[in-house]
């Protein structure tokens, strides 16, 4: 005889209640994916000579360019979990900038990044009420959190850092560092193995030597918060509950669970994950708040968010992938993304070969025109302009969403409107 279901059976973070995702790669199979991924731009830094696109100072760059965009991502995930579809990232980035930098030139950088974080906290707290207590459309939010946030910094920069030392209408004064630490030894070992120019080898000491080398503390934090959050919301009963209002809120409900508490929850701690984002680039990433300086950040990372299918994991391998291919922007940029462009048409070749052998004859044939056009354009081109240089971020994020499409499952009832009691 079946037991009945109560409301103690929400309490149980097994396998049994969470809800599928979809198709999910095994940890080896995934592994052998980026190994190979890596085996092949190895082949392309050899074949190109551009030895800038492993080296450790290029991916270090792109850790630091990869965290904001990850905690961005991170605050989306956790918002969408609980149902609520935050676009207003962009904006809680902003505000983390402005009131990071704000505390952090008066009272220390540790302060500003509890007080950006707060800011955060503050965008995700407005954007909760208007969805989850007044009902309004998510999208209609979240963008006019995006104009309200730039609006209200542009106000308030005027009067916070006019007048200060290095301090205008536009940037604030200047922020006292967080540190950064180096791994003694290791740093060394992996620099000097990297440079060497192996094949593969030397690939992989630059991905690992830009993972010790000048790391800031916050970074280490933005790190940690991968795992922590896979953690709190896959294997505790509150991350079941929180992920149940995002799944069947109306089910969620009828076992106990106070929905209105758990996406009031889950949006405020998305701001702040976000405002922490925004801390990283006005304290870390540059010592002082500048307007504009998120630069969409908060969008790329809610696609990095969607990429990873609305999971930690795949989220750090998107923003890993975005922060990279921002990097280029610093260090080598034309000369780096002339030689991807060779590396964008051996993998277009290549899927084009898989549709095939899965009989998806028409998307293989489509898949192998562009694979030839990119390595036509590769042949007959020396470089590329420097706006394609600037562009390759947002060209990324468009085609990677374009291709992993099919594949994703977003939590059933993201976006939807709730009401409480609707359900009896």
């Amino acid at each position: 005889m079946t037991a009945p279901t109560t409301a103690t059976d929400v309490n149980q973070p097994s396998l049994e209640h969470a809800p599928k995702t979809g198709r999910r790669l095994s940890l080896p199979v995934l592994m052998l994916i980026i190994a190979g991924a890596l085996a092949l731009t190895s082949i392309v830094r050899l074949v190109t000579g551009a030895d800038g696109i492993t080296n450790v100072s290029q991916m270090s760059t792109a850790l630091q360019l990869a965290v904001p965009i990850g905690l961005a991502g991170l605050g989306g995930l956790w918002a969408e979990r609980a149902g609520v579809v935050n676009i207003g990232l962009e904006g809680m980035m902003i505000l983390g900038t402005w009131f990071g930098a704000w505390a952090g030139f008066q009272w220390g950088p540790w302060t500003g990044v509890l007080v950006g974080l707060i800011g955060g906290c503050l965008g995700g707290l407005l954007h909760a009420i208007v969805t989850v207590t007044f009902n309004v459309n998510h999208i209609v939010s979240g963008v006019a959190i995006n104009i309200l946030a730039l609006g209200a910094t542009r106000y308030l920069a005027p009067l916070a850092f006019e007048g200060h030392q290095g301090g205008s209408a536009k940037q604030s004064p200047a922020v006292e560092s967080l540190g950064h630490f180096t791994v003694p030894g290791l740093s060394d070992w992996l620099t000097d193995l990297n440079a060497k120019g192996w094949f593969f080898i030397s690939d992989i000491a630059g991905l690992l030597g830009g993972l010790v080398t000048n790391v800031s503390w916050l970074t280490l934090i933005a790190v940690a918060l991968i795992p922590g959050t896979w953690w709190i919301l896959w294997r505790t009963p509150f991350g079941l509950r929180l992920r149940s209002c995002g799944e069947n809120p109306v089910a969620a409900e009828s076992l106990g669970v106070n929905v209105y508490k758990y996406k009031y929850l889950a949006v405020i701690i998305s701001g702040g994950l976000a405002g922490l984002g925004g801390v990283f680039l006005s304290i870390v990433a540059n010592p002082f708040y500048l307007e504009g300086q998120t630069s969409g950040r908060g969008y790329i990372g809610l696609a990095a968010m969607i990429f990873g299918n609305w999971m930690p994991g795949g989220l750090a391998i998107g923003a890993g992938l975005f922060g990279y291919t921002d990097s280029l922007n610093l260090r080598g940029g034309s000369t780096n993304v002339h030689a991807l462009l060779l590396l964008g048409a051996l993998l277009l070749i290549i899927g084009a070969v898989w549709l095939a052998i899965r009989k998806k004859y028409v998307q293989a044939a489509v898949t192998l025109v562009v694979g030839a056009l990119v390595f036509a354009w590769y042949a007959g081109t020396n470089e590329v302009p420097s706006q394609v240089v600037a562009a390759t971020p947002y060209v990324v994020t468009l085609v990677v969403l374009a291709l992993s499409a099919q594949r994703l499952r977003m939590p059933k009832a993201d976006g939807m409107p709730y009401r409480k009691g609707q359900g009896k």
